[in-house]
């Protein structure tokens, strides 16, 4: 009877151990992007104490401006290195993913929300108005929408060419997404050339009058979204990716069906680039076609190779230099910082082949593995 009392008190702590040595495990390996992320969370207060001005005001609400900036293109730049990065789908169609999702949150706070709010009022218990909140739920789920239905509009063209010959109709479908933005034919709707400006959206989310509310929103949107893809990469569905990436017909050799899972990750992709295009359009209080154009999915492509193709903190790096490097080069050169920027880019990619990120873990991989040919000489051990 005694063993048969022991024993539980024996298994139980097995059984809690493998969870504490996995979570430090994970703590110790992201420790670099946790510090990081408990920073920008301070930053406002940080600077604000810096500059003497307090979060709300001066510099601190200028350069919480760039962040936000950097906060939504950060998880756009994350949604296109699950195509490119780790599933090896090369598109240029990832801006009709981001703009789609722009003007489907403009447009329904534009034409949509005045009326459903003159009709329909939302009241807690309390009394308390809850309409604004319901209508912002409303439009992120329609964008949510729309951006699978994308994905799975893209992925059903995958099906049918692969290699550059799908690299060129998604410039197509995004181009021809571009051209829609700008007809005269909806100009009552879209605005055409000018874009939807001016949209009326919820004074509680407006980053003109919230400006530091706004800037948590985006940064707590760019930290779920890490978390979130960063889930699917390691799950098996994520080696899946990575396998189509490597090789597909061995993927397909070993009983998994490539186009149901390049389907899946352009879902998961255009889901996430939507929703940073949505929250982009609230930040610049309207959508405007530049939001579609080919430059945006450029723009996502030069972020990826900076910061490290198949990292996802090295998209999140990319998007971080391109935008307060800009703003300093902006500053420093003027309307010719795009050139100054050309050169950074052609120089790093020339001294950091794999990007940032990539080229550092490369490299500690190649020093790890070194140190330990060097102990197993030195102890007499040949490595297995």
């Amino acid at each position: 009877m005694a063993t048969l009392q022991e024993h539980p008190t024996r298994s139980a702590k097995p059984a809690s151990a493998p969870l504490l040595t996995r979570v430090g495990r994970a703590l110790r390996k992201e420790s670099g992007m946790l510090i990081i992320f408990v920073l920008l969370g301070l930053f406002p207060f940080i600077f604000g104490v810096l500059s003497g001005e307090g979060a709300q005001s001066g510099p601190a609400r200028f350069w919480q401006g760039q962040l936000i900036a950097f906060f939504i293109m950060g998880v756009y730049a994350m949604s296109y290195d699950l195509l490119f990065g780790y599933t090896g789908i090369l598109s240029f169609g990832q801006a009709a993913f981001f703009g789609v999702g722009a003007y489907t949150m403009a447009l329904f706070f534009k034409h949509a929300a005045p009326a459903i709010a003159s009709q329909y009022q939302v009241f807690l218990p309390g009394g308390v108005n809850i309409t604004d909140a319901v209508l912002m739920i409303m439009a992120v789920l329609l964008v949510m929408v729309v951006g699978v239905l994308m994905g799975l509009l893209f992925s059903a063209v995958s099906l049918r060419v692969r290699g550059v010959y799908y690299t060129m109709i998604t410039l197509a479908m995004a181009e021809a997404f571009y051209i829609l933005s700008k007809t005269t034919d909806l100009i009552q709707w879209t605005g055409a050339d000018e874009g939807l400006h001016g949209v009326d959206f919820p004074a509680w989310i407006n980053p003109t009058q919230n400006r530091l509310l706004f800037y948590y929103v985006a940064f707590v949107f760019l930290l779920l979204s890490f978390l979130f893809l960063r889930r699917i990469v390691s799950s098996p569905t994520g080696r899946v990716f990575i396998a189509l990436r490597e090789n597909e017909n061995r993927v397909r050799r070993i009983g998994y069906n490539p186009s149901v899972y390049r389907g899946l990750a352009f879902v998961i992709s255009a889901l996430a680039a939507s929703l940073a295009g949505a929250l982009y359009s609230i930040w610049n209080i309207g959508a405007t076609p530049s939001m579609v154009s080919t430059t945006t999915t450029v723009n996502a492509l030069i972020m990826v190779i900076m910061g490290g193709m198949g990292t996802l903190s090295g998209p999140i790096l990319g998007a971080g230099l391109m935008q307060v490097l800009g703003q300093f080069l902006y500053q420093w050169f003027g309307q010719r910082w795009p050139l100054v920027f050309g050169l950074f880019f052609i120089a790093l990619v020339m001294f950091l082949p794999y990007g940032i990120i990539g080229t550092l873990r490369q490299r500690s991989s190649s020093a790890g593995r070194g140190w330990k040919q060097l102990v197993g000489m030195v102890s007499g051990k040949k490595e297995e």
